[in-house]
């Protein structure tokens, strides 16, 4: 299935499409870089034209750097996460369907992104996300056979450490491109 007809069907019918996923075999390398690396662009494309708009050239540039690079390493995180947690809700499924679960999750997010342009409106995309939160409570049976009774808290676990690694990768990627932006402005001067 192509990117747009899966990012589609992921938002506009998610439990149809879970059903669609598992019948597939998830293939991690495919899935990142044929899903989650255009898509992740979305926001962080949107981040930098938005800057640009409003003069903001040097600071669009780190925030679309740290967008980018945020969204692919939550994306591993949390896969690694949901993948080492499955045991302990009574789960089973490898690597490739827990990326399958966090990648196709964060489509609303990304595909809201595009909101980013105008940064008043990108706050609209954090309600994507609340939407991406549904789309993986759904996914949970599909990808990783997680017992209807244990999603839940399954989904809680996972929704809190996928928030805590997006904030501290955000928060390491600004302080590093802020030190490096540092360093260079002090090189030119």
């Amino acid at each position: 299935m192509n990117l747009i007809d899966r990012a589609r069907n992921i938002i506009v019918n998610p439990k149809q499409e879970w059903t669609v996923i598992a019948g597939e075999q998830p293939a991690t390398g495919a899935i990142l870089t044929g899903y989650v690396v255009p898509l992740a662009l979305i926001p962080a494309v949107a981040t930098l034209i938005g800057s640009l708009l409003f003069g903001e050239l040097i600071g669009g540039i780190a925030a679309a750097i740290v967008s980018f690079v945020a969204s692919i390493l939550s994306v591993f995180i949390a896969s690694f996460v949901v993948e080492a947690l499955a045991k302990a809700f009574d789960s089973q499924g490898g690597s490739g369907r827990a990326m399958q679960l966090v990648a196709f999750s964060f489509t609303p997010a990304w595909v809201a992104g595009v909101l980013n342009v105008l940064p008043v409106l990108g706050m609209l995309a954090f309600l994507a996300a609340l939407y991406g939160i549904y789309i993986m409570y759904l996914g949970f049976p599909h990808t990783m056979k997680t017992p209807q009774e244990k999603v839940v808290p399954y989904l809680i676990v996972t929704i809190v450490i996928v928030f805590v690694v997006f904030f501290v990768v955000a928060m390491i990627l600004g302080l590093l491109l802020a030190f490096l932006g540092i360093g260079a402005a002090s090189m030119l001067g």
